[in-house]
């Protein structure tokens, strides 16, 4: 499990994690998501022992990454693909990182199996496309059969059949009882693979919940209704009628009418009193991605000025849930917690212990622990002089 209590990090004047607390439970794909620049990547940094806190701390099955014993064996990660020397080969590659924790090598023979890179295993890496490098970076992750999988937007670059391979194995993982932490900003690829969602915005929790109960928290629900083409006078006879019994009703681009305030049976017992035809009464089924557009729309960073998004944001056509009007308590959900309602200001409550008091600031506690470099170089040049070279790259 990963824990994080009041995890904070600046960078001078600027806050990228602000008061970030949040639970990665085992038996669950948990789903990172967040807009460019909300703080994502460095929390991972930090969870990885990368970055220190400036305040706050995060522990992974109750340690922080420093403190465990052959970190490789308990925590594998994909921060970045491109983290890899480019005149290596593949399966030197991931020999050394094998060989720096004491994994046999037939474990990087099966790795090269299970992401699908046994045939080119003996290429240099600076050949690879971005897909064969996010294979790569996956085989990286899986070497020390870890029970804590982290991963940053694993299906960038793959194909379909990459994307539902990396789909299968997530749920597997999790399947298996692993705790797996994906960041992704592919909202349809998080709707399927996702149990639970942990969404952030600026540095701070906006969310922590189930997907379900995610989409149903943000978003507006209405019943799209459309009149017989045959008597184009219906569809105005129609909204008058439900305007008059409560209704609000905005008529959509393609001619059908968008209606609020009305259960669906209501509505098509109006429509049956007024002699109007119907030809579609349906509810609207919010998808991840519109819930996550109204969730984040104001934590946004880089905008356009002119959004084709923007009626998912529009309040007046839709019925807004009380909860988005005031503040909401926050409410436990089986050990999780839920934070209160965007805009209802402070940082959301905690169910579990207080926070303890700030570490000290980054500056006075000292470099962070290089105990995490052979996770995840920061770059190919550590990893060059990490590693001595292997005989098999000169063949």
């Amino acid at each position: 499990m990963i824990e994080a209590v009041g995890l904070t990090k600046r960078f001078g004047a600027k806050t990228a994690v602000d008061q970030l607390s949040f639970q990665v439970r085992p038996g669950h794909v948990t789903g990172f998501l967040g807009p460019n620049g909300s703080g994502k990547s460095t929390t991972m940094r930090m969870i990885l022992g990368l970055d220190r806190p400036t305040a706050g701390h995060v522990t992974i099955n109750g340690a922080p990454f420093r403190d465990l014993a052959n970190a490789q064996r308990n925590v594998g990660a994909l921060l970045d693909a491109k983290a890899v020397h480019g005149g290596r080969r593949a399966r030197v590659h991931l020999l050394a990182l094998a060989q720096l924790s004491g994994i046999p090598e037939k474990r990087v023979d099966e790795v090269l199996q299970v992401v699908g890179l046994q045939d080119v295993a003996r290429q240099r890496t600076k050949g690879f496309s971005l897909g064969m490098g996010q294979r790569l970076g996956i085989a990286a992750a899986l070497l020390g059969d870890p029970q804590v999988l982290l991963f940053d937007e694993p299906v960038n670059g793959l194909d379909p059949e990459g994307i539902l391979w990396v789909r299968n194995l997530m749920r597997q993982l999790a399947a298996e009882g692993r705790t797996v932490f994906v960041s992704s900003h592919l909202m349809s690829e998080m709707a399927l693979t996702a149990d639970h969602l942990i969404v952030i915005g600026r540095g701070r929790l906006l969310a922590d919940m189930g997907v379900q109960e995610f989409i149903t928290h943000n978003s507006a629900g209405f019943a799209r209704v459309r009149t017989s083409e045959d008597a184009p006078g219906d569809r105005g006879t129609l909204s008058e009628i439900l305007t008059g019994a409560g209704g609000r009703v905005l008529q959509e681009p393609d001619g059908a009418l968008r209606v609020t305030g009305l259960e669906l049976p209501r509505i098509s017992d109006l429509a049956h009193g007024s002699g109007v035809r119907l030809w579609e009464l349906s509810p609207h089924k919010a998808s991840l991605e519109e819930a996550y557009m109204r969730m984040t729309h104001a934590a946004v960073e880089y905008t356009s000025t002119d959004d084709p998004r923007a009626e998912l944001f529009e309040p007046e056509p839709l019925t807004v849930p009380a909860w988005e009007e005031e503040a909401a308590p926050v409410v436990p959900h089986d050990g999780w917690y839920a934070p209160a309602a965007p805009g209802a200001g402070g940082a959301p409550a905690r169910t579990g212990p207080a926070a303890p008091d700030p570490a000290p600031d980054a500056a006075a506690a000292g470099p962070a622990p290089a105990t995490a470099s052979f996770l995840m170089p920061s770059s190919p040049a550590d990893l060059a002089r990490t590693v001595p070279n292997n005989p098999e790259d000169s063949r």
